[in-house]
C-alpha cells in the first residue's frame, strides 16, 4: 500500500491499537485418555499457571505462521514437525478484558494428532507437558484458555462424527473395539458395542475387513475380526454422539 492508497483525512491514530495473538489446543490420545499440550507460564501475568501454547503475531506474519512458530518455540517441537501438523482455525476470542496487559484479540487453532514426542518448554514457557483433559483442568488454565480448550474439545468431537479422523489413532489393522475406544476417549462417553458395530459397518467406505485369523483382545471373549481404514474420509451417515443422537435411540 502506498500513500496514494490511503483515503484523504484518514488517521489511524484515531483507533485504539490492540495486539493479535494465537492460541493452540493440540490434542492426542495417550493410554486411553485424551491429552492436551500445555505450557507452564514462566512470566507474568499468570506466572506458574498452565496455559495453551501461543503468543503474539509478529508485524509481518500471518496467524497460521505464528501458530506454527509458537508451537515450535514453546513446546520445543522441531520446525519441520510443527509445520507438518494440520491446524484447524477454531474461532476468534475478543473479549476486551481477556488479557490484563492490554486489549488482545486471539485467533485459536485446534488439532487432534497422533502421539507426538515429549515436548520441552522454550521461549517464555517454563515447561511443556501432555496433560489429561478434565473439567478441573479447564477451570485452572490462564487467561480464557479454559473456554478455548472446551470449545476445541467440542470441535474435535464434532469432527469424529463426520470424518474418518479416528483412524489415525488405530494400528493399520484394528478391531472394532479398538476403534470404539478412540471414540469413547475423545467423546468421554461409553458407547453400546453392538450399536456402534452396526453403525460402523453400515457406513460406506469407513472400514474394510482384513482376511486372516481374528485377533484375541485383552478380554476373555472370542478373538475379534480385524479391519483396516476404508477409502471414505467423510462419513455418510455420520456417527452421532449420544448427546445429539435421535431420541428414539438409547445408545450411540
Amino acid at each position: 500500500m502506498t500513500e496514494r492508497d490511503i483515503p484523504q483525512g484518514y488517521d489511524p491514530k484515531e483507533f485504539e491499537p490492540f495486539a493479535v495473538t494465537v492460541d493452540l489446543a493440540v490434542f492426542t490420545v495417550r493410554e486411553a485418555l485424551l491429552h492436551v499440550l500445555l505450557v507452564r507460564r514462566g512470566q507474568a501475568p499468570f506466572a506458574g499457571a498452565w496455559a495453551l501454547p501461543g503468543g503474539f503475531v509478529l508485524p509481518r506474519e500471518s496467524a497460521e505462521r505464528a501458530a506454527l512458530r509458537e508451537l515450535a518455540e514453546e513446546a520445543g517441537l522441531s520446525e519441520s514437525l510443527a509445520s507438518g501438523l494440520h491446524l484447524e482455525q477454531l474461532r476468534t476470542y475478543s473479549d476486551p478484558d481477556r488479557d490484563p496487559r492490554m486489549r488482545v484479540v486471539s485467533v485459536a487453532f485446534a488439532a487432534l494428532v497422533p502421539d507426538l514426542p515429549e515436548p520441552r518448554g522454550g521461549g517464555d514457557a517454563a515447561e511443556a507437558q501432555w496433560l489429561p483433559v478434565s473439567r478441573e483442568l479447564e477451570h485452572s488454565l490462564a487467561f480464557d484458555h479454559g473456554r478455548i480448550l472446551a470449545d476445541a474439545r467440542q470441535r474435535i468431537g464434532d469432527k469424529l462424527e463426520y470424518t474418518a479422523l479416528a483412524m489415525e489413532f488405530c494400528p493399520p489393522e484394528f478391531t472394532l473395539g479398538e476403534l470404539q475406544g478412540v471414540y469413547e476417549t475423545v467423546w468421554g462417553v461409553a458407547l453400546d458395542r453392538p450399536n456402534f458395530r452396526r453403525k460402523v459397518l453400515a457406513t460406506a467406505g469407513f472400514v474394510e475387513p482384513v482376511g486372516g485369523a481374528p485377533r484375541r483382545t485383552g478380554g476373555r471373549g472370542k478373538p475379534a475380526a480385524l479391519y483396516r481404514a476404508g477409502a471414505a474420509r467423510v462419513l455418510h451417515p455420520p456417527l452421532l454422539r449420544p448427546s445429539v443422537a435421535s431420541t428414539a435411540e438409547v445408545h450411540c
